[in-house]
């Protein structure tokens, strides 16, 4: 039989291939009795295993269940599918739509979670025409904002607390007709029961705790979860001994910061054009 070596680190798709492969030989499966059990063709099987067709998502769950996996390959399977998203983010991402309380803090860009549709595009848009990325993957990220957006509308809702720092309102995305759009999408985020919405000001200078985007979540089970990004890569952490201390930062990011309600008023002075 031919048997084609893997490289997990070639990509996404032959890291799931890889992953898939090593449950299955560890069962002492066939390629043709693992597809029984998925309900596919062998055929299917061998090019998921070669990373020649990268999974769907219901493939992911699917062998979640033969396996017995929990949800570890339905993660591993959102790095597949979202290529053009940083290490660690597509986990998050899948971490974030079960969480109880969410914390964001964001630096010269609105988070995607807030985004009107039309600041999303220009973003995106603007990579595109940089060779940043590629259409495609730009498609990825606008459907993926639009996902986090509806997964957060679950009953009951999450707890969601958000601080700007102040370039995030003041760095124009889209046209003014754009901005007016997002900064009006701020103020209705800040009135439903279950946000805050914080505006970390310039003059905080070196008052300010945190210098990076910073995203912490609190799941049901009240485990702490962290994600951060530098230009190239995410980190997801899971280790709550090192969230906290990223927690007790974020705390005081939120002390320092201004108000909701001076936050609010800061945004609409924006809209109408004052400084």
């Amino acid at each position: 039989m031919n048997r084609k070596e893997l490289d997990p680190d070639k990509s996404p798709s032959a890291a799931f291939g890889q992953r898939v492969r090593a449950l299955r030989e560890e069962r002492g499966w066939t390629q043709e009795e693992l597809a029984e059990r998925l309900g596919c063709s062998g055929t299917h099987i061998s090019a998921v295993e070669t990373g020649r067709r990268p999974p769907t998502r219901r493939f992911a769950a699917s062998a979640d269940r033969v396996f017995g996996t929990g949800e570890r390959l339905a993660r591993q399977s959102q790095a597949v599918r979202y290529t053009a998203m940083l290490e660690g983010f597509p986990e998050y991402v899948d971490q974030e739509a079960r969480a109880a309380e969410i914390r964001l803090y964001e630096v010269g860009v609105i988070p995607g979670l807030l985004q009107v549709p039309e600041y999303t595009t220009a973003l995106n848009n603007r990579a595109v025409e940089r060779a940043a990325i590629t259409p495609e993957q730009a498609e990825e990220r606008i459907t993926l904002a639009a996902q986090r957006q509806a997964a957060i509308l679950r009953t009951p809702p999450p707890l969601v607390f958000v601080v700007l720092d102040e370039s995030c309102l003041r760095r124009p995305v889209g046209g003014a007709g754009v901005m007016d759009a997002q900064l009006a999408r701020l103020v209705e985020f800040a009135a439903l029961p279950n946000t805050v919405l914080q505006v970390a000001p310039f003059d905080m200078g070196d008052r300010r705790p945190l210098s990076l985007p910073l995203y912490i979540l609190t799941m049901q089970s009240r485990a702490l979860v962290s994600y951060a990004e530098s230009a190239q890569r995410g980190q997801l952490e899971r280790d709550g001994a090192s969230v906290v201390p990223l927690l007790t930062a974020y705390h005081q990011l939120q002390a320092e910061a201004l108000s909701q309600a001076e936050s609010v008023a800061m945004i609409s002075t924006l809209r109408k054009g004052s400084p």
